[in-house]
Formats: C-alpha cells, structure tokens, sequence
C-alpha cells in the first residue's frame, strides 16, 4: 500500500455516483475549459443541504455543518446512485458507494453498502417517518417524503447518511454526491464510452443484445408486484464475456453491465464490484489525453454531470476539493470487497456484513485501512 513513485495525473475533481454506484470522476488540473466553466459546473451540482444531518446523531436535530477553512485529516465522501425520479416518485439507493481518501492523500479506497443490508433506520423529524429495521436502500426512499405526494432525493440523502453512518461508525461526511442513472448514461456518452475488464461472463436480466428491452412473460405483462413477476423476462438476453484485457462499452452496455445482479454464480457483491471498478474505469478514461486535450468532449462530459448530479462539498466548492486531491493518483485507488451473506426468517430478509467487517469499519474511522488491508488481503478486489 506504499505511495506510488509514478509521475501523478493532476487530479481536477469531479465527484459524482453509481449505483446504482454510487461514480467519482476525475479530470485534468490544468482547467483547460476555463474559469467560466469551473464556474458553470459548480453552480449546477452544489446542494450544501445533502450534508445537513450528517454529523448529527439520530436523536438530534439536523443542522448544517460548520464551514472549515481548510479539508484537512482524512476524508469519506459518501456516492449514491438512484434511478431517475420525479418529484412525485420516492427514490430508492440502488448503489451506496463510499470512497475513503486517507490523511496523506496518496490513495483512495472504495467500498460498498448492499442495497439489501438489514439496518436499523432512525426515526426522521423531516419526513415524519418512524425508526424500523429494514434494508437499508429504504432510509432515502423514507426520508425523502416531503408530504402531498412529493418527495426529494436530497432530503433522503439526509437520512441515508445517517443510516450508512450509524452502521460504519463514520460520525460525518465530508462530502457527498447523488447521480441519477439517466445522466450518468450522458457522462459516459460524453467521453465516447469507457474501457474496463470483464471479469466474469454476465447475462443481462433487462436487455437484448441490440440494448432494447427484453420481452416480458405475458401473465407478467401487467403484474409489477407480485413474487412471481419480479424477474419478468423472457427472451435473448445481451451477454458480457470475461475479458483479460479491457474492453470498450457503449454508455448503455457500461450501465447495464454495473447494475447486473442476476445469473450463474452471481449475486449483489458481484455488482458492487463491478461498479467499483466501474468508478475507477471512468476516472481514468476521464484523466486520459482523450478527454483532456479536447476542449469540447470536456465541456459534454461537465454538462452531462451538471444535468445527473447533485454534490455537497460540506462548505467547500469543487476547486477547492480539486486542489486538495491533487495528488491522488487513479492508479493507486483500491476497491474493497466486504464479506457478508444473506438472511432468512420468514423468507430473504436482505443481507448481513459477515465477521471482521466491523474492524474495518474501525480501521476507516482511524485512518488506518492500508494496514489493515496488508493484514486481510482478502478483503482487496483482485482485480484492482
């Protein structure tokens, strides 16, 4: 876990979601658009109100973070990918992602919560909601509930936040970031796709070869609910084949292959995997020459960016986030994969972490993962 002696990328931050990710993003230093766009861009994302509650504990009233004058220690930056809602649609977590940045800020490592994993979820003054025990992707959709019908995909980030926070024992969140899956589709566009390993051969549950959507089984046609029509498809499915060497996929193949969870030998925490790899993959497509030297790829990507996301800086603008992950090096960033398994009493009741997670959890909150890593190499994704 030594700090690379390679020449680092300068690191121009873009923070973003994926999960269903939960996506962070890089690009070049050298603002080659401008201050005009440095600008623009942040002026679209920024929503303070995300960390509202964060440093809060769940008995607590929500308050808005002090402002520091500099980001200092370690930093957790929590990344939520939803699927895209209207005001009128509760949004669920489909992807909880959080990215651990340590004090000397020569690495960066990337974890993931379940969608399934059964939580305790606080009670929640804002959206009027009681405390309950349920998996944990349901604290945004619970929390987001603005009443009349309406909900806010901000407002439940509050809650998540304090949910993902009370199981990692993280006390604040430096940061934090909601992308809908819509626009991420855009950003991935925008950089003309992106390259990653195929580490195991999957089968689509949604799509046919050609991206459009599979066909459904007719006694499911009009049947969203029931047990029996949760996995509604029928038909020639689209087909990732393991690769050794990276492979280039289309915005909408790269979208569907992250969000598979169905299959021989697969389960969620292959997705979770591949959308950390994901992350990494995006990050250095958006660090290559490709995107940086192109002054019009860039400003797509940004738009694409401003239009799916939503970050808080905890009091701090994305300059100011660029300036002090400058030296962070794509290359270096670590994903890690946490034990656990499945519960069952009446029926799945969602997902359990398994044994020494708590440990990490703690090496986390010490800034002390990479030692802890080379004690649990296990718990590295090997395809790093």
């Amino acid at each position: 876990m030594a700090a690379s002696t390679r020449r680092r990328s300068p690191l121009w931050a873009r923070i973003c979601v994926g999960v269903g990710a939960v996506v962070l993003l890089a690009g070049g230093g050298t603002l080659v658009a401008g201050k005009a766009l440095v600008a623009k861009y942040t002026d679209r994302v920024t929503d303070e109100s995300l960390l509202a509650p964060i440093a809060a504990k769940p008995a607590e009233a929500a308050a808005p973070p002090p402002v520091k004058s500099d980001i200092d220690g370690p930093v957790n930056i929590l990344l939520v990918g939803i699927d895209p809602r209207d005001e009128h649609t509760a949004p669920l977590a489909d992807s909880i992602v959080i990215a651990h940045i340590p004090r000397d800020r020569h690495s960066a490592y990337l974890f993931s919560m379940p969608r399934d994993l059964r939580v305790d979820i606080p009670a929640f003054a804002k959206s009027g909601t009681g405390a309950d025990r349920t998996k944990i992707n349901a604290a945004m959709s619970y929390g987001s509930r603005l009443g009349d019908g309406r909900y806010s995909a901000a407002q439940g980030f509050q809650l998540l936040a304090t949910t993902v926070g009370n199981v990692t024992g993280i006390k604040r969140f430096d940061a934090g970031a909601i992308v809908n899956f819509g626009g991420f589709k855009k950003i991935v566009e925008a950089m003309g796709g992106v390259e990653m390993v195929i580490d195991m051969d999957v089968r689509s549950e949604h799509l046919k070869p050609d991206g459009s959507t599979r066909d459904r089984i007719s006694r499911c046609e009009f049947d969203h609910t029931s047990a029996s029509c949760m996995r509604p498809y029928t038909g020639v499915q689209k087909t990732y084949k393991k690769s050794t060497e990276p492979v280039r996929l289309k915005a909408w193949e790269a979208l569907d292959y992250v969000r598979q969870r169905y299959g021989e030998n697969m389960s969620d925490y292959d997705r979770q995997r591949h959308q950390q790899q994901f992350i990494k993959a995006m990050a250095k497509q958006a660090l290559s020459r490709d995107v940086l030297t192109d002054p019009g790829k860039l400003l797509d990507v940004m738009d694409a960016a401003g239009d799916s996301l939503t970050f808080a800086g905890g009091g701090h603008t994305i300059v100011e986030w660029a300036l002090e992950l400058k030296s962070l090096n794509i290359d270096d960033m670590i994903t890690v994969k946490l034990p656990g398994e499945s519960v069952y009493g009446d029926g799945y009741l969602g997902e359990k972490f398994g044994p020494g997670v708590d440990d990490f959890f703690k090496a986390v909150t010490e800034d002390r993962v990479a030692a802890f890593l080379m004690d649990h190499p296990t718990y590295i994704n090997e395809t790093n």
